[in-house]
């Protein structure tokens, strides 16, 4: 895909990038995150944190009518600056974080899908990433 095509969501946090990294990437902080809207959750995380290694992540309506796993490989890791992801679809994604004299920064560029319209997916992470940020900004 014509990396132009790409959306990009992004966020501040008021914490450094070691701390932005592990409740991006420990499952016990990203069931309290991945939602984009209060009607969803992530009842389950799991992930091995490595080149090659698998991650899910299940997210599921609140009221039990839908459920799905959002899942892939992660590629090249650089903690706590980056990270590279493919979507079981076969999208990649690439997550970026920068420190910032009061905290942080996190970027997500990934590969629209087909399906819904690019201004619809480019809220949609948006709002996860809002909710990241909320729930790290908890701990500062």
């Amino acid at each position: 895909m014509n990396q132009a095509s790409w959306i990009t969501v992004s966020t501040e946090l008021p914490a450094p990038p070691e701390v932005v990294w592990f409740h991006y990437t420990q499952p016990e902080s990203i069931v309290h995150w991945n939602q984009a809207s209060d009607d969803w959750h992530c009842p389950e995380a799991h992930n091995a944190l490595e080149e090659g290694g698998r991650f899910e992540y299940t997210m599921a309506s609140r009221d039990g009518a839908h459920r799905f796993v959002f899942g892939g490989v992660f590629g090249a890791l650089n903690p706590p600056f980056s990270m590279d992801y493919v979507m079981d679809d076969g999208r990649k994604v690439e997550v970026r974080i920068k420190a910032l004299p009061e905290g942080s920064s996190i970027s997500v560029r990934f590969e629209p899908e087909s399906v819904h319209s690019l201004e619809l997916q480019q809220q949609g992470w948006q709002a996860i990433l809002d909710s990241f940020q909320r729930f790290v900004a908890r701990f500062s």
